[in-house]
C-alpha cells in the first residue's frame, strides 16, 4: 500500500516499546506516546494461526520492526503495526478541534448521498437528515451491503467515511480512488493516524483518538472494553 509506505516513512522511531496489549476488540502500543488500533477479531479468527507470530518477544523488537507489521498479512500483526504507527507519531494538537465525526459526517451529508465504510453506532442518526445512506461492510448486519458494493457505491457517494481499518486490511488506496474528487471524504477511528498527510491522498479530515492517559486507556483495551468503553482518551479531528 502506497498509504501506507508514505505513513511509515514519517515515524520517528528513535525510541523503544514499552508495553503491548492486545484485547479482544482493540490494540494498544506504548513507545513514544501511546497509539491505539482496532484488532478486528471476526476477520483475525477467519485466519489460520499462528495469528502472530513469537507473542511473548514483541518487546523485544525495534519500534520501526513493530511499525512494519501494518503491512503483515495477519491482521492481529497488522493491529499491532498501526498500533505501533499511533504510538510513534508527532500529533498536532493545535491543528486539532475536539469534535464528533458523526456531527461532521451529519452536517456534510445533508440531502446527499452518504457511503459509510464500517459499521458504526451513529450510522441509524444519519438516516434523519442525508438523502442517501450505504454501509458497506466486511461483516455486513442487517440493512448493510456487503464489500463488493463499494466499487458502484462510492462513486455516487458525496460523503464517503472511512473506517481507518481499512488501513489495517490494505484496503485504503482502493476506497480512496472509488472517492469522486468533489465527495467530501472522512477517515475515522481509533485506528486512523491523525496527520495531514492524508490531506495529500484526497482524505479531507482525519477523526481519530489521541491517549491522555495510557495507564487507564490500556486498562480498558485488557478487559475487553469496546471503542466507547475506552477511557483516557481524546476524540480529535484534524481539517484539511
Amino acid at each position: 500500500m502506497k498509504i501506507l509506505d508514505d505513513l511509515l516513512s514519517l515515524l520517528n522511531c528513535d525510541t523503544t516499546v514499552k508495553d503491548i496489549r492486545q484485547g479482544v476488540f482493540h490494540t494498544g502500543v506504548v513507545s513514544r506516546y501511546c497509539g491505539l488500533a482496532a484488532t478486528l477479531p471476526k476477520d483475525a479468527l477467519r485466519q489460520d494461526p499462528p495469528m502472530v507470530h513469537a507473542p511473548g518477544s514483541l518487546l523485544d523488537r525495534h519500534p520501526r520492526e513493530l511499525a512494519q507489521l501494518a503491512h503483515s498479512p495477519s491482521i492481529l500483526e497488522a493491529a499491532i503495526g498501526m498500533a505501533t504507527v499511533n504510538s510513534l507519531l508527532d500529533v498536532d494538537e493545535a491543528a486539532c478541534v475536539e469534535i464528533n465525526a458523526a456531527d461532521i459526517i451529519m452536517k456534510k451529508g445533508t440531502g446527499k448521498k452518504i457511503a459509510v465504510v464500517g459499521h458504526f453506532p451513529f450510522i441509524p442518526r444519519l438516516y434523519d437528515s442525508a438523502g442517501e445512506v450505504w454501509v458497506i461492510e466486511k461483516n455486513p448486519r442487517d440493512g448493510d451491503m456487503g464489500e463488493s458494493a463499494a466499487d458502484d457505491l462510492i462513486p455516487q457517494a458525496d460523503v464517503v467515511a472511512i473506517t481507518g481499518t481499512s488501513l489495517t486490511n490494505h484496503t485504503l488506496d482502493h476506497l480512496l480512488e472509488l472517492c469522486r474528487h468533489d465527495a467530501f471524504v472522512i477517515m475515522l477511528g481509533d485506528s486512523a493516524p491523525l496527520t495531514p498527510m492524508f490531506f495529500d491522498h484526497g482524505v479531507d479530515a482525519i477523526s481519530g483518538t489521541r491517549v491522555a492517559d495510557p495507564v487507564l486507556a490500556l486498562q480498558c483495551v485488557s478487559q475487553g472494553a469496546t471503542f466507547r468503553q475506552i477511557r483516557g482518551t481524546k476524540r480529535l479531528t484534524m481539517m484539511k
